[in-house]
């Protein structure tokens, strides 16, 4: 499927370039100029500093010299190297790095036609679910002793890597913009595929087998399917980011995993090892040098033990400098972090292994102040939260402790951690006072209103819906912020912290939620460009809101949700459901009722199967019903359904039914009655009615609460 491509700053390749060819010039771009303003924004240019176009440092320039590969990286004097991680990583799959160099045969050098060249070229990257092309002129800056300042490849006359890097410190601003930042970003922008941060336990994973089995064999499925891994080693306290370990790694240096491979042992090495297989990971540097002196390193003992032929045979190749290889017992004792990049197919026909996308934009805004504008439809201000409004907060002071142990381990910019933390403790701490009054001025109508710790304002967040049917599903929830490095140039650039909340609701819910009932999922609060969450949930409706760590925050974001079967996610903009056309001219909704249908017991008859049962919730015009459950005697409901009572005096009946070959019978029901503001009821009440007089005798477990408030429960 085609995916849309919008011109950066609306600079059309093409059009630029055809009118270079007609006046017969070189390019030169007036929105990154060729000047100190394109390179820092805080520190002065090294002495001597110019810039030049490849032509005037070498007599035969190319994009590419024998096509591309990870040695072609040499990261320069740039503290960037988290963007050359994942440029390695493009390096290595032709059809993702054809994807960010687009036309890359017609951008290429053409010695035969020099007139054909414009000096002119442009680069695709991933922002905020859209492929940015951005174009760039050849001027790249040069050192004193006239080498690249920055990126540049082991061979002099290919230029692909310093292009590309030109073109990503434009996209940021400038080149001192990509000093400090992390692979799981970098992964995103190169490829628009959703980056998932997997922090390990050392500790656990060296004492626990099956942990570490589960951990290589999610590594393996991962990287069957496609997926870029990256991993690095977090410093400890008091090490420095990129000190070098005794055993050749270096810390805070972001490596890449190319190969996750279960290996058997020939006998000589079965004996010499005590054991018959081997987990092993192969690794590679992106700056091209191996360095891993532990085991099954170049020149390890086990590797001389092998011949050519062994290796080969075992699958234990190295393919490109800078690679080698480790056992997984030993990658899990010095690795603390890893970046799996998932990439999303979009193709018609989509394999079940593969995942599903949709996604919504959205915006962290204040209330509207355009005058004349009708507020949103709310009889009440006041939200109440129910019974869990404790473990609620409970919950977020969780999250406000652990955003706060994850600024302190913060890392000095310029260093490549793949999970670069926040640096505004002390800010968003001495802000909370002034915090508290904005939360008592906040308009109801504001899309601003920070994380559930601030429980008067939190539901004020945009909010999204999605429904898993059928059975349980594993979904992939990733929330991603407008990027903001850009601003760095400009004093700021610091990112939000953000995370998201999902709530399970009410099956038959198709507006806003006005009360936590049940949180289902919970993501981390981080300053980071993006946040994730994967787990499994249980068939039913959910609400997601995404937030900011403080109310009042702003900015735009996007929230992807992947899943293997189809799943749409869609905004609830509304606080109460629109009436049907057919039921406007009927009187206005006077009480809202929800109904907690928790379970059944006694549908057993003596000395018979239980029969296959299933529940239906009747209110007014409206008929909820669950799915069938079978041979079950004491079925678990757990269904929860909101009403908009136009006749608050009538009943509202559940029936119990059970399935039939050729019609369903009714098993019995029961009729409840509500007071108009009854916060909370449980009730146990019998069934009558159907076959429950002379079979058997059931009851079901009901919990209701109702309000005149339409948008208070």
């Amino acid at each position: 499927m085609l995916e849309q491509v919008t011109d950066f700053q609306g600079q059309s390749f093409h059009k630029l370039r055809r009118a270079c060819l007609r006046r017969g010039a070189l390019f030169k771009d007036p929105l990154f100029p060729a000047t100190d303003q394109s390179l820092f924004y805080k520190r002065a240019p090294p002495p001597g500093l110019t810039w030049k176009r490849p032509r005037e440092i070498c007599k035969d320039p190319r994009l590419f010299v024998d096509g591309i590969s990870t040695r072609d990286l040499h990261q320069g004097s740039l503290g960037n190297c988290w963007m050359v991680a994942a440029i390695s990583c493009l390096a290595s799959e032709p059809l993702l790095w054809k994807k960010v160099i687009p036309d890359h045969v017609d951008q290429e050098w053409n010695p035969k036609r020099l007139d054909l060249y414009a000096g002119i070229f442009h680069f695709r990257f991933w922002r905020l679910g859209r492929w940015m092309d951005v174009v760039v002129d050849d001027r790249l800056p040069v050192s004193g002793d006239g080498v690249l300042l920055f990126c540049r490849s082991a061979t002099p006359r290919e230029f692909w890597s310093a292009l590309l890097e030109k073109a990503y410190a434009k996209l940021n601003g400038c080149y001192e913009a990509l000093e400090g930042g992390n692979t799981a970003e970098a992964l995103t922008d190169f490829t628009g595929g959703v980056s998932e941060p997997l922090s390990l336990d050392r500790e656990a994973l060296s004492l626990q087998n099956d942990q570490r089995k589960a951990l290589f064999q999610t590594l393996a499925k991962v990287h069957e399917r496609k997926s870029l891994i990256t991993c690095s080693i977090r410093p400890a306290e008091g090490e420095t980011v990129e000190s070098v370990l005794d055993c050749g790694l270096v810390c805070g240096h972001a490596y890449g995993i190319t190969a996750v491979r279960k290996v058997r042992l020939g006998e000589k090495l079965w004996k010499t090892s005590g054991t018959l297989r081997l987990f092993m990971v192969r690794m590679r540097n992106p700056w091209g040098t191996t360095d891993w002196r532990g085991a099954w390193s170049q020149g390890s003992e086990q590797w001389q033990q092998l011949s050519r032929a062994e290796r080969e045979k075992m699958g234990l190749v190295v393919r490109d400098v800078g690679e080698f290889w480790m056992d997984f017992q030993d990658f899990c004792r010095y690795f603390t972090d890893v970046v799996v990049c998932r990439l999303v197919e979009r193709a018609l026909l989509w394999p079940s292994s593969h995942w599903r996308e949709t996604q919504c934009y959205g915006e962290w805004a204040p209330a509207p102040t355009a005058s004349g504008e009708a507020p949103s439809k709310v009889l009440n201000g006041n939200i109440a939260l129910n019974q869990s409004e404790n473990n609620a907060k409970q919950r977020g002071n969780r999250k406000e402790a652990r955003l706060r142990e994850s600024q302190q381990k913060g890392v000095k910019r310029g260093s490549c951690d793949p999970h670069e933390s926040g640096r505004n403790t002390r800010k968003q701490d001495e802000g909370g006072e002034a915090n508290g009054a904005w939360e008592a001025q906040m308009d109801r109508r504001s899309r601003c209103g920070g994380c559930i710790n601030h429980r008067d304002t939190f539901l004020y967040n945009p909010q999204f819906m999605f429904e898993v049917r059928g059975k349980e599903e594993e979904v992939l929830i990733c929330l991603q912020q407008e990027d903001r490095r850009i601003w760095r140039k400009n004093g700021g650039g610091e990112n939000l912290p953000i995370g998201f909340e999902v709530l399970k609701v009410e099956v038959n819910r198709c507006s806003r939620a006005q009360c936590v009932v049940e949180q289902a999922a919970s993501s981390i609060y981080m300053d980071s460009r993006s946040v994730t969450w994967r787990g499994s949930l249980a068939p039913g409706r959910y609400v997601v809101l995404p937030t900011t760590f403080l109310p009042g925050a702003t900015g735009r974001f996007l929230l992807r949700l992947f899943s293997h079967a189809h799943v749409r996610l869609w905004e609830l903009r509304e606080d109460l459901p629109s009436p049907p056309l057919f039921q406007c001219f009927l009187p206005q909704p006077a009480v809202v009722t929800t109904v907690h249908l928790r379970r059944a017991s006694g549908l057993r008859p003596p000395k018979q199967t239980a029969p296959d049962v299933y529940a239906v919730v009747r209110c007014e015009s409206d008929t909820i019903r669950t799915r069938v459950f079978r041979e079950e005697g004491n079925p678990e409901f757990n269904l929860r359904t909101i009403f908009y009572r136009r006749y608050p005096d009538t009943h509202i009946s559940v029936e119990l039914w059970t399935r039939g070959l050729l019609w369903d019978s009714l098993l019995g029901g029961a009729r409840l009655q509500t007071n108009e503001s009854e916060r909370s009821r449980s009730q146990v009440i019998d069934l009558r009615g159907g076959q429950s007089r002379s079979l058997f005798k059931g009851c079901i477990y009901v919990e209701t609460a109702s309000s005149v408030c339409l948008t208070d429960l």
